[in-house]
């Protein structure tokens, strides 16, 4: 069962494994993407950063699309993490039983993201990203920002 997809540009962290896993009472969190898949170091870093009795699974946007409507993963109390909003669109797209993205840190403006604007504390948009949240928002499904699982939901439609 997917109990959470959350958008967070660092994936796993203390934010995910302790808040998160706990709150939901998580046993396994699914990092999706083709770009953590393909990297070594970054699955190495993941491996050390899961909650003890929680298992960790790594796939890229394909094979995560294929498992989750496979039903292989129903098993799992899940929390799937992806590093964009491009990915959330990608598999809320793949996968209609995700009802719900859950926005929790995105990266601020830079010099590769310079029309990035701040809409909450951790979460900037590009142009680009705020069409998905609309699109994605459009479709019904639900987008919140919520940094921890104690917050309050913020609806994400409230701060476009």
């Amino acid at each position: 069962m997917i109990q959470l997809l959350r958008v967070d540009h660092r994936l796993l962290h203390g934010q995910v494994a302790v808040s998160w896993v706990q709150g939901l009472g998580s046993n396994c969190i699914f990092c999706v993407g083709d770009k953590v898949a393909n990297d070594p170091v970054w699955k190495t870093t993941l491996k050390m950063g899961k909650p003890a009795g929680c298992k960790l699974v790594v796939k890229d946007m394909e094979h995560a699309i294929e498992a989750i409507n496979s039903g292989v993963t129903d098993k799992y109390k899940m929390i799937i993490c992806v590093a964009t909003i491009a990915e959330a669109k990608q598999l809320v797209e793949g996968c209609p039983q995700i009802k719900s993205v859950n926005l929790g840190n995105t990266k601020p403006k830079d010099e590769k993201r310079p029309d990035a604007r701040q809409v909450s504390r951790q979460i900037f948009l590009t142009a680009a990203e705020e069409a998905d949240v609309r699109e994605m928002l459009d479709r019904g499904v639900e987008v919140e920002i919520r940094p921890l699982a104690d917050d309050p939901k913020v609806d994400c439609a409230s701060v476009l």
